[in-house]
């Protein structure tokens, strides 16, 4: 299972035009082939951030300007999932071809359980969409501590169960590369015997992490922009990690040596992997995915 971080399709000083994120996707993927050479069955999950905010800008604009009814967050996410699920087939394809492997790339548009009593809707703190320069009257808004203005915020809840994870782990085994769970999936709960959306974010590497336990995964690669996960990062001190134990790691993350949304999901990700049943979670930057000893290794 591989969790495809932000600058896998988005990367510093770019706008996200089309061509960029093709270029940024297949970059991604063909540091991917070391592994499918060597037999891998892979599955791909992915971020959607910027996306969902464009997205969101997207019908807003539609609405302020024509009259086009905005639709809700789990229909950007189901929106976003599709294009960007587009980007990395399309990138692996063209990599796939190149080196003359024989394999295919099938992707699933993918809803994950939350439980409607989850703490993080009585305290939303996901930030999501354009800043604004007054608060708006309806949803729940925070000022940024910058001057930027007012952004929304909504709940973050645990991912507690996939749909159709059997047949993510099914095609994987007979040799696709699947791409799944798309920005941590589209938030789903169960109302009377149904799934209904909610408007929520699902932490991407955590339901990454799920997946990977639910379709038996031996390792669990994610993916971010630097090579290993560092102490006292960027300070006096730094130190890169080459191995943590699940204990070292939780021991790390009292002391506040993992930053909020960046590393500190990251590594909670990777201990929820091995406390399931995991052989190891690596996390690293793309490009050292050849390398036999890359990354910061979490391990039992």
């Amino acid at each position: 299972m591989i969790a495809f971080g932000g600058n896998a399709l988005l990367r510093a000083g770019q706008k996200g035009t089309f061509p960029e994120q093709v270029e940024n996707v297949q970059r991604t993927c063909e540091n991917l082939v070391p592994l499918l050479e060597q037999g891998y069955h892979l599955v791909i999950g992915h971020g959607n951030g910027p996306q969902v905010g464009n997205g969101l800008l997207r019908h807003q604009a539609g609405e302020s300007m024509h009259g086009l009814p905005a639709q809700p967050m789990d229909f950007c996410g189901a929106e976003t999932q599709g294009s960007i699920a587009y980007l990395i087939e399309t990138g692996m394809d063209r990599v796939l071809s190149a080196h003359g492997l024989n394999r295919r790339v099938v992707s699933l548009v993918t809803r994950v359980e939350v439980k409607a009593d989850d703490p993080g809707f009585r305290n939303p703190t996901k930030p999501v969409g354009p800043y604004y320069p007054e608060k708006p009257a309806e949803g729940t808004f925070r000022e940024d501590p910058k001057g930027r203005g007012w952004r929304k915020v909504v709940a973050s809840p645990v991912p507690v169960g996939i749909q159709n994870v059997d047949l993510v782990g099914r095609l994987a085994r007979e040799g696709y590369v699947v791409v799944t769970v798309g920005g941590g999936g589209i938030p789903v709960i169960r109302e009377g015997g149904a799934l209904k959306g909610v408007e929520a974010v699902i932490d991407k590497d955590l339901a990454s992490a799920l997946c990977a336990n639910e379709i038996g995964a031996d390792e669990f690669y994610i993916l971010t922009d630097v090579p290993k996960v560092y102490i006292n990062f960027r300070q006096p001190g730094e130190k890169a990690l080459d191995t943590l134990t699940v204990a070292e790691a939780r021991h790390y993350l009292a002391d506040g040596q993992f930053a909020e949304g960046s590393m500190a999901p990251k590594v909670r990700a990777g201990i929820l992997f091995i406390e399931n049943g995991g052989k190891q979670c690596i996390i690293t930057e793309a490009g050292e995915l050849g390398n036999p000893s890359c990354g910061t290794r979490i391990i039992q």
